[in-house]
């Protein structure tokens, strides 16, 4: 039986093994091997596990890791949560702990009973090829500095350049040959770059500090507003606000419709963080409100969505409590929350786009999620690239899933000017070993919610962490520009005894679209 009273730790953990010896019998046997006490003693981990699991995030299955993940790694690292201190492969439960010890042990044993020995990784199903693409790349690259740490790429429709920005801080314009000169260095790493036009500014940028790039929850980071042709360095940039937890992201709105922009900044932190409303005021200082107060927040975007004249905004949290929110403006300085996509917190949420696919007048979402450098480093089924269809009223269906190893983002696009959105996608945790032409792929979409794959060899020219899509050479063609975050070690690659053999210098690259316009 399972189930025991006043057993001493080692005991329960005897228990356990014996448990799993007695099942693995019973079921090579056709049976479960279990008793009526056994199976009480199961359901009972699963109602606590649902109880107290979702009281943070959503409850994740046991079929979601193997046995070795759950009880190594994940378990252990729940249980502080609790207020259940792991010790020497065993559990103390401390004083003021949410639940007995008891209590704890049926869900340690609920995940590793019903959780699978292994995971089973889809096979690929792509094309190795070049489709409409080829690779463009920097004619001058300083091969005898710093590896590549390339933290953002985005095209600026102003000036019609490319700007980058490196973990070193500096902020860099490229011109259509890939040269890249030094803009101006700011505070610490560039995540995010907004571009915007003004009678003042003709050429301005709203640029998000991260502060310190490791998960983090120190107050580093900031968000500054530069005027790109500027010829004074001392007085091209404006503070907007500082003292935020690791911003990834950030946006711009006139929320409160008072004249004056406002900004919502996603403060990723760590185990704190929060979405942001950065408010202007009448005398042009700016105050912090927190709209959502929990870490993770990683996307944003504003729009009027719900077409009664005043913007909302949709934010994608992938720390813990992982999932698509929708904020929408309540017209008095504040915002309704509503959840319409919730995710397990193993899934690893990367990234989304707000698009519509179907060309039906309501927003649909692509999804990506491979985050892969946390407690369950392995490759998981249900990493890739998704899209949900909106079905009205904010409920949302998976209408496409493609399997891609550590997916960290996508973009939708008509590369091929047939009159449907294809998908760019880039992976940083792909299988660097025996699959790494995954980490960048073309989805060609040859007929409604069906697609092509293409799997892009730039696997050599560096491992890609950013990427926007823009007409950079002026051709009529959309072309794909990739950043290039080389740096390799312990945390950043999960497959023992690989050594990377990207481009560790080249920042970024651009992959021409190549394709013969349409009408």
């Amino acid at each position: 039986m399972i189930k025991k009273q006043r057993l001493s730790s080692n005991k329960v953990c005897l228990l356990i093994v014996l448990v799993f010896t007695v099942a693995v019998a019973f079921n090579s046997c056709g049976g479960s091997g279990l008793s009526s006490d056994d199976e009480k003693y199961l359901a009972d981990g699963q109602t606590l596990a649902k109880k107290h699991c979702s009281s943070c995030h959503e409850a994740p299955d046991p079929s979601l890791l193997d046995k070795t993940t759950w009880d190594k790694n994940i378990l252990p690292a729940m249980a502080p949560k609790f207020n259940i201190r792991p010790f020497m492969g065993d559990y103390i439960a401390r004083r003021g702990s949410v639940m007995t010890l008891d209590e704890w042990y049926k869900i340690v044993v609920y995940y590793k009973y019903y959780a699978p020995d292994k995971l089973t990784i889809p096979k690929p199903e792509a094309v190795k090829d070049w489709a409409i693409f080829s690779v463009k790349r920097p004619q001058h690259v300083d091969r005898s500095g710093m590896p590549s740490m390339t933290t953002m790429v985005a095209y600026n429709p102003n000036d019609k350049h490319i700007y980058s920005g490196s973990g070193k801080s500096g902020l860099y314009r490229w011109d259509n040959e890939l040269n890249s000169t030094l803009v101006k260095k700011f505070p610490s790493a560039i995540v995010d770059a907004n571009f915007f036009k003004t009678g003042g500014n003709p050429n301005g940028a709203t640029i998000t500090c991260i502060g310190v790039l490791p998960p983090n929850d120190l107050l580093k980071g900031k968000l500054i507003n530069i005027n790109l042709n500027s010829k004074s360095k001392s007085k091209d940039s404006v503070l907007v606000t500082d003292s935020l937890p690791r911003p990834v992201k950030s946006a711009f709105a006139d929320f409160n419709k008072d004249g004056l922009m406002d900004y919502v900044s996603c403060g990723f932190g760590n185990n704190r963080g929060g979405l942001f409303l950065v408010q202007q005021q009448a005398n042009h200082k700016f105050i912090k409100k927190n709209i959502r107060a929990i870490p993770g927040p990683t996307q944003v975007y504003i729009d009027d969505y719900n077409h009664d004249g005043w913007p909302d905004i949709m934010c994608l949290f992938a720390q813990a409590d992982e999932g698509v929110w929708l904020f929408l403006n309540d017209k008095k300085g504040g915002f309704n929350a509503q959840n319409i996509l919730h995710f397990p917190p193993v899934y690893g949420t990367s990234s989304f786009q707000v698009v519509d696919f179907n060309h039906d007048g309501k927003p649909d979402i692509l999804y990506t999620c491979g985050d892969n450098d946390d407690y369950s480093p392995i490759f998981k089924p249900y990493h890739g690239v998704y899209i949900f269809t909106n079905q009205g009223n904010w409920k949302f269906k998976q209408t496409y899933f493609y399997h891609i190893n550590g997916c960290s983002k996508a973009i939708a696009a008509d590369f091929d000017h047939d009159g449907d959105l294809d998908l760019a996608v880039i992976a940083f945790f792909p299988d660097f070993k025996n699959h790494p032409t995954e980490g960048f792929t073309y989805h060609e979409q040859t007929s409604p919610g069906k697609f092509k794959v293409h799997e892009i060899p730039v696997n050599q020219y560096g491992r890609w962490i950013s990427m926007d899509v823009a007409d950079v050479d002026q051709d009529g063609n959309l072309d794909i520009i990739l950043g290039n975050f080389s740096v390799g070690g312990k945390g950043l690659i999960n497959q023992k005894d690989y050594k990377p053999d990207w481009d560790f210098f080249e920042p970024i690259i651009v992959l021409k679209n190549t394709s013969s316009k349409r009408p």
